[in-house]
């Protein structure tokens, strides 16, 4: 990776992060730090993330991962490419990137008697991630469309996304790596620095009851072309990649 890669790696992660209320400590930030000036190699941040983790575990028993190995993991993330299938099996990867050590069977959310009836039935997790995945494919990916156009379509994934929840932990960060890459190769790319948490959480809650108006306001806010340049070559912000 180009130290300008790096860089943009360790910026993606933290807005990652910080959007589900997490913050990494000092010793992660150091970590990071080195990575972006090359004192510090990819091997030796996944080191550092098990070693996080490892010391985590060891302290009060606590619920979910680590905020320091998951923002270590998600630098990582960003140079370890996957198949990019736009299906369950692509959100899996990099689930299991983002959580390596979690059993198999802790992997997709499972019907429980107190289940969330805002959510997709969890028995039903692959069928509605194949008509998601299907539905996609049909819109090919989102390619070749205008900023308000695109930026309406990516909230409606969002929304459907948010709604089938495959994941018991991680779920929200997973699925903006996912989205974030498919925005990418559609020549898009979105910056989360602009979405404020809070807003943010109330409009995935807001649109899993219905009301996406405050979802497309937030996507339509965060999305830029990959390439800034062609604003200057274009006739407008908003034209795609086809034009």
């Amino acid at each position: 990776m180009t130290p300008a890669e790096r860089q943009s790696a360790v910026a993606f992660a933290m807005r990652n992060l910080l959007l589900d209320d997490r913050r990494p400590s000092p010793l992660a930030l150091q970590a990071a730090s080195d990575f972006m000036t090359g004192r510090r190699q990819a091997e030796s941040l996944a080191d550092q993330a098990r070693r996080l983790e490892a010391q985590s575990s060891h302290k009060k028993a606590k619920a979910d991962t680590p905020a320091d190995a998951l923002f270590l993991r998600s630098i990582l993330i960003c140079q370890r490419p996957w198949a990019t299938e736009g299906d369950l099996e692509e959100l899996r990867a990099i689930h299991r990137r983002l959580l390596p050590s979690l059993p198999e069977g802790r992997v997709l959310r499972r019907p429980q008697p107190d289940d969330d009836a805002s959510l997709y039935p969890a028995a039903m997790l692959e069928q509605g991630a194949a008509a998601i995945g299907q539905e996609l494919a049909a819109e090919r990916n989102l390619a070749n469309l205008d900023r308000p156009v695109f930026a309406d379509r990516l909230a409606h994934y969002y929304d459907e996304l948010s709604y089938l929840h495959p994941f018991a932990d991680c779920n929200g960060m997973t699925l903006r790596i996912f989205l974030s890459r498919l925005s990418h190769d559609a020549g898009w790319d979105l910056d989360w620095g602009r979405a404020d948490p809070a807003a943010h959480r109330r409009a995935i809650q807001r649109a899993l009851r219905g009301k996406t108006d405050d979802l497309q306001v937030l996507i339509a806010g965060i999305v830029r072309p990959v390439n800034p340049t062609r604003i200057f070559l274009i006739a407008g912000w908003d034209q795609g990649p086809a034009h």
